[in-house]
């Protein structure tokens, strides 16, 4: 208990220092965010006004209580732009963001365990040697990249896939339900997930593979083997089974990493998503929007390590009892 109370107060730490960097970072970037609301034919008077709607004519540091204040009473504000609750702007694209990182990481996770113990299990071999330099070569290879040889073949050379979006022009559902089960849904969700699927399947597959080598060492497959189970057997039920449980906190640990990184992925498929929320709001320097995606990112991060933490010390008591937890 004491460790776990330990690890909470870390996390606020941390989101607390993550708002103040956010606060900083968007009030020292270069460009008036009331830029778009006041015109040539505006008297001094009248922009005063609107930076003080927005409360940019306080010092920075009263900005900053302000800010604070408003974060514990969870109130994000309005968006300069679009004038709403940036709360509701960014719940509102967080379950498409949610549906990508979900479809991608299962994607990734199941096709790189099998990987990663093949070849582990296949060591030394011609299969070994084919798959290590290819999940490298795709862990290494931009996101950006990725997405636009997937575009290149499957959107625009087969046509097999839409190009970008979440439903197809003048689409319409019952409901919120009938839209993301749709068939249309999900024919332009494959894409984007299919490309995060392939640069994240390299580290399930590495770790998945180190994991094996590790536990194929151990006497209880060598007693495996000596009792006459067939190899199959062993992989499966003994070896595969033991490694699983780095994987167990690394997908907890993957989830909040690519609700983080699914910026560049949206923007490329135009997913309309957190991280495509986001970009949009930089580029408009619409400040409240912005803060709101940024600290939700940080939020859902912090806490998938935290739980990560957690899993792993349920999962193997020898981290509890040293943890004191």
């Amino acid at each position: 208990m004491p460790y776990v109370i330990k690890r909470l107060l870390h996390m606020v730490f941390v989101l607390w220092a993550v708002a103040t960097i956010v606060f900083l970072m968007f009030r020292l970037m270069p460009g008036d965010p009331t830029a778009a609301f006041i015109d040539p034919t505006f008297t001094l008077e009248q922009q005063q006004a609107i930076r003080a709607q927005f409360g940019l004519d306080l010092p920075l540091p009263q900005q900053y209580l302000v800010y604070l204040g408003n974060l514990l009473r969870g109130e994000f504000g309005l968006s300069f732009r679009q004038r709403q609750p940036v709360l509701g702007l960014v719940l509102e694209v967080l379950p498409n963001t949610l549906l990508l990182t979900m479809t991608s990481l299962i994607i990734a996770y199941i096709f790189g365990t099998l990987l990663g113990a093949l070849m582990a299990w296949k060591r030394g071999g011609v299969f070994e040697a084919i798959s290590v330099p290819l999940v490298l070569t795709t862990r290494a290879a931009p996101e950006f990249w990725l997405g636009m040889v997937m575009l290149a073949i499957f959107a625009f050379g087969l046509g097999w896939l839409p190009s970008g979006g979440a439903n197809s022009a003048g689409a319409n559902y019952a409901s919120e339900w009938h839209r993301v089960f749709s068939l249309d849904y999900l024919s332009h969700l494959a894409l984007p997930a299919l490309t995060l699927a392939i640069y994240l399947q390299g580290l399930p597959a590495l770790l998945m593979r180190s994991s094996m080598l590790e536990v194929m060492r151990e006497e209880f497959v060598t007693m495996a083997r000596m009792k006459g189970l067939s190899e199959r057997s062993i992989m499966l039920r003994h070896a595969a089974r033991n490694a699983l449980l780095p994987l167990v906190t690394a997908f907890a640990l993957g989830f909040g990493q690519s609700v983080g990184g699914n910026v560049v992925v949206e923007n490329v498929f135009s997913w309309p998503g957190l991280g495509r929320l986001l970009a949009d709001a930089i580029a408009n320097s619409d400040y409240p929007l912005a803060q709101c995606a940024f600290l939700l990112i940080a939020f859902v991060l912090v806490l998938m390590n935290f739980l990560a933490d957690l899993a792993y010390g349920l999962l193997d008591p020898r981290v509890a009892h040293e943890r004191g937890a």
